[in-house]
């Protein structure tokens, strides 16, 4: 049988020089992916001429036709040719420049790309010039400048994308895929710019239209027209500056959650980005007020010194690099916790409720044990009787804001839930959830850092490992042995662990180490440790929680709302499900059709 030959040797040419509009189709390949990609090169340029209205047009899917119309500063008409050419751009000068680039496209690459592959008008006018100037590009053939009619700002119209490389026009999708891709990125684009008006049409029939908003009322709305009403109802605005990186944006609460990251949108002094290091850093802030496998949405802008971050990572520049990583990871980790410790009930819109008896938030607190016994609940119990009694509801103020967030309990519903009544009507508390969340605050207070204490093994662990883990590992010691962890290199590609966190004693201390690596390797840092401490936590504060059948009477069915009021992350259990609910007197008189 004669062998089989795929593809063939290839032919021996001489090195010779490229020429100019070859050059820009082999760029095109990494700027010019398919129409979402030509629409996001072209309204960055907008944006980064000042623009406060962009007009995005496309004709089917982008293949047919793009046009950008925006009102920025426009081009001159001296410099409207160079526009096209290669590696010409007015955004840096000098390699200083190149590594604190602020502007969102700085390579020069761009049009010249698009234009390679397309047949493109440029057209533009500037504040001081009439008229405006136009250029055509079609088969790297640039026309010279024309007088045209156009008010201050730019047009670009790309027509007939690919129609000279029928390779790559033969790799785009159907009409509606493409322009989902570019709906896509007009979106991320439109949360990237909230001060910017944006509008797209497809196929002559608006998609989207979002006015320039200025004040956090505008921006919610903003976010909620292209996130969803759910999400823009079950998000909280944050805003943080610290070690000069400022973070803003909206993060979704916990009862906010997504199956998959798709949801997730985040910005890097104004560019979309995805990033490993961001990404982990919000799944650490949220790592016990979600269920397992459920994701969070936000939408976050990062601000920081344009030198500490590498914008030249990727070719389409949709990745960055960071020079501090660790510093970046723990800012933003540390202010999403923070934002989310107010997850309680009233934690956003309601201070603190003055009581008339004192002792109902000062006294009575649940007696913090280091290990699970068979007198805790007993002894909870007990703690919750030696409270004041709270007000009864037939006492309570006309003054709706001496009213506690969850009001006052009225009744037990099949030793499962407390029925209490606040201004908006019927409040139903999961109680075992509710005072699992208590508990497990308190005990997380009553083992922090300060309070770490490691184990020596009685027989060190030897653990084979690769040579670039072992090296990890060495250059890591003093962060492990901060997270508890005594690991000493044995050779090339073996480590010991000497000693663990005393929390940890009977964990599994190779996954363990395994897992720390894993996380430094991705984000530089690791939170692992700290992680399988809150898991164990978790595991004490649920047998340490009143159970379900039990009868509570109405002071310490009051007592336990009026800690969940005052206990961080009281809205879910730390397994993420919901510890409280609202029906609403109009949502009862609709059920009950009152009214009608």
């Amino acid at each position: 049988m004669a062998n089989c030959h795929f593809g063939h040797q290839p032919v021996r040419m001489p090195i010779q020089q490229l020429p100019d509009h070859l050059i820009n189709q082999i760029a095109a390949g990494e700027v010019v992916e398919r129409p979402a990609s030509v629409i996001k090169e072209l309204v960055e340029n907008s944006l980064d001429a000042g623009a406060q209205t962009v007009q995005i047009d496309v004709l089917a899917g982008g293949q047919k036709l793009v046009r950008i119309r925006d009102d920025g500063k426009g081009i001159d008409k001296q410099e409207i040719a160079l526009a096209l050419s290669r590696h010409a751009t007015s955004k840096i000068s000098s390699l200083d420049d190149l590594e604190a680039v602020a502007s969102l496209g700085f390579r020069g690459e761009a049009l010249p790309s698009i234009a390679s592959v397309a047949r493109l008008t440029l057209c533009s006018r500037t504040a001081d010039s009439d008229p405006a100037w136009q250029i055509e590009a079609d088969e790297g053939d640039i026309s010279a400048p024309k007088p045209a009619a156009h008010p201050q700002g730019t047009t670009v119209e790309v027509h007939d994308l690919f129609y000279n490389t029928p390779a790559r026009r033969r790799f785009l999708r159907t009409e509606r895929t493409e322009f989902g891709h570019i709906e896509k990125w007009v979106r991320r684009l439109a949360l990237s710019r909230p001060e910017i008006a944006f509008t797209l049409t497809h196929n002559q029939r608006t998609v989207l239209q979002v006015p320039a908003g200025r004040t956090e009322d505008a921006q919610r709305q903003r976010v909620a027209r292209i996130c969803g009403d759910a999400f823009g109802e079950q998000c909280v605005y944050i805003e943080r500056e610290t070690e000069g990186i400022a973070l803003s944006g909206w993060i979704g609460l916990p009862t906010f959650n997504r199956s998959q990251p798709d949801m997730q949108y985040w910005f890097v002094n104004g560019r979309s980005v995805t990033d490993k290091t961001l990404a982990h850093a919000v799944r650490h802030a949220y790592r016990d007020v979600l269920f397992h496998g459920r994701y969070p949405a936000y939408v976050l802008s990062l601000t920081m010194d344009p030198a500490g971050v590498d914008a030249n990572a990727h070719p389409a520049k949709h990745e960055v690099r960071f020079r501090d990583g660790r510093r970046v990871h723990g800012v933003v980790s540390q202010s999403i916790d923070v934002a989310l410790k107010d997850t309680r009930p009233g934690g956003y819109d309601v201070a603190p409720i003055p009581m008339t008896r004192e002792s109902v938030f000062n006294q009575g607190s649940i007696p913090l044990q280091s290990r699970p016994s068979s007198s805790g609940v007993r002894e909870t119990l007990a703690a919750y009787r030696s409270m004041a009694t709270a007000p009864s509801l037939a006492g309570m103020p006309e003054n709706a804001a001496d009213v506690p967030p969850l009001g006052f309990a009225v009744a037990q519903l099949a030793g499962v839930y407390i029925l209490a009544e606040n201004t908006d009507g019927l409040v139903i508390i999961d109680m075992h959830a509710a005072h699992e969340r208590i508990t497990y605050e308190k005990l997380k207070k009553g083992f922090d850092d300060r309070n770490l204490i490691r184990q020596p093994l009685l027989v060190p662990e030897s653990i084979a490992v690769a040579e670039s883990e072992a090296n990890l590992i060495e250059e890591s010691g003093e962060m492990l042995a901060g997270l508890g962890l005594v690991v000493d290199r044995a050779g090339p590609t073996s480590v010991t662990v000497r000693e663990v966190p005393a929390l940890l004693k009977n964990s599994d201390v190779e996954a363990l180490l395994r897992d720390v690596l894993s996380d430094l390797s991705e984000a530089g840092q690791s939170h692992r440790i700290e992680d399988a401490g809150d898991d164990y936590l978790a595991t004490m504060a649920c047998h340490h929680s009143v159970r379900a059948n039990r009868m509570l009477t109405i002071d310490e069915m009051n007592a336990l709302l009026r800690e969940m009021e005052q206990t961080e992350r009281a809205d879910q259990c730390n397994h993420g499900r919901p510890t409280w609910t609202t029906v609403t007197m109009p949502e009862l008189d609709r059920l009950f059709l009152r009214g009608r």
